[in-house]
């Protein structure tokens, strides 16, 4: 700790809004487009080198990216223009640190500008602390993302396992699960932490994020059981949540979602299954409503009067599908506790707090 710094974050790093690129800076090629809310569809026309860091300056306020190739960065974004000799995925982890919501970004439009992060006080590591910080944290997202890869492909396999098996009677999707419609209000909630699913999470790995009541702004669903979360805008895009909360701490769904039960003896996974295939979501995207392509909608009566291939018919299929779903949420529940220790260590290694190798033993025993 004694070779840290005390500087500010403009001194280690050049933030600098998104689309405002320099020529010099350009580039032809076909990458992802970055915005507030998440990595999105790719732009064909240019480009900024990776590797890159992006955070949300309007909207999604404070969010923070990292790409290992070249990106484009949206208007509603800042972007590290500069990172002065430091490690870029270091800044990533550190910028995720910074409590955005403590700055005075205005009320009515919050807007995060350069000039509300540059002058910040902190304390900066030299490159080889910040290297050994970036292994620490690295393996415990790497191992995150292992267990994405194994969760995907059960997933996929089960709906493998579906799409062979003969026609299926189909029947109304209210026939096998019930709709939850119980809401709370965040800023009643006492607990000092909660699992919100919303699609943003969802977009970006099927975890949902662990976070403060009072960060969230607007009336959630409550999930108390296992549940199936199908989304009902853009309903072409396949969001699709099989989820076992934590019985822990309370879960949140998102008011774009529907919070499905499942009814009798069928099982989550089933349910899952059944309302994943293509031809159920397609026959959903046929009844949308609303004039904007990005914020079309399917009413909740019409997802629940529309008719699925009937789960409780599975057999043996539904075994296997129950087995593979139980490999996924194993591998998810893992990845939970290792985002959950990870973001515990990071704050505390940003500042100097931990030192790397009580740090390197803690991961030991996790991993």
């Amino acid at each position: 700790m004694s070779e840290w710094t005390r500087t500010t974050v403009g001194h280690v790093m050049t933030l600098q809004r998104g689309f405002d690129i320099t020529k010099a800076q350009q580039a032809s090629g076909d990458v992802p487009v970055v915005s507030s809310g998440g990595i999105g569809s790719h732009h064909d026309t240019a480009m900024v080198k990776g590797p890159g860091v992006v955070m949300g300056r309007k909207g999604t306020l404070g969010k923070v990216f990292y790409l290992d190739r070249d990106f484009w960065p949206h208007d509603t974004t800042l972007w590290v223009k500069d990172f002065k000799g430091n490690d870029p995925r270091f800044v990533y982890y550190f910028l995720g640190t910074l409590n955005f919501l403590s700055m005075d970004v205005g009320s009515s439009n919050p807007t995060l500008n350069r000039n509300h992060v540059h002058p910040v006080p902190i304390n900066w590591p030299p490159l080889r602390e910040q290297r050994a910080i970036v292994g620490i944290l690295g393996t415990l997202d790497d191992k995150v993302a292992v267990n994405a890869r194994i969760a995907t492909t059960a997933e996929d396999l089960s709906m493998a396992l579906v799409s062979r098996e003969p026609e299926r009677a189909r029947v109304r999707l209210d026939e096998i699960c019930a709709l939850r419609k119980d809401q709370v209000a965040p800023q009643e909630i006492v607990d000092a932490a909660v699992d919100h699913y919303s699609l943003p999470a969802f977009d970006a790995g099927k975890l949902p994020e662990r976070v403060s009541p009072e960060s969230i702004k607007s009336g959630k669903f409550t999930v108390s059981e296992p549940a199936v979360l199908l989304s009902k805008l853009n309903p072409e895009i396949p969001r699709v949540w099989n989820v076992e909360p934590d019985p822990a701490i309370p879960s949140l769904a998102s008011t774009e979602f529907l919070v499905l039960a499942p009814r009798d003896s069928l099982t989550v996974h089933e349910l899952w299954a059944a309302t994943s295939q293509r031809s159920f979501l397609d026959d959903l995207a046929a009844k949308v409503t609303g004039t904007s392509k990005s914020h079309q909608r399917v009413r909740p009566a019409e997802v629940m009067a529309t008719e699925v291939v009937d789960p409780r018919q599975f057999g043996e299929t539904g075994q296997q599908i129950r087995s593979l779903a139980r490999r996924a949420a194993l591998a998810r529940q893992e990845s939970q506790a290792l985002a959950t220790l990870r973001d515990t260590l990071l704050p505390q290694l940003m500042s100097g707090r931990l030192r790397v190798r009580d740090a390197e033993k803690i991961v030991e025993d996790h991993v």
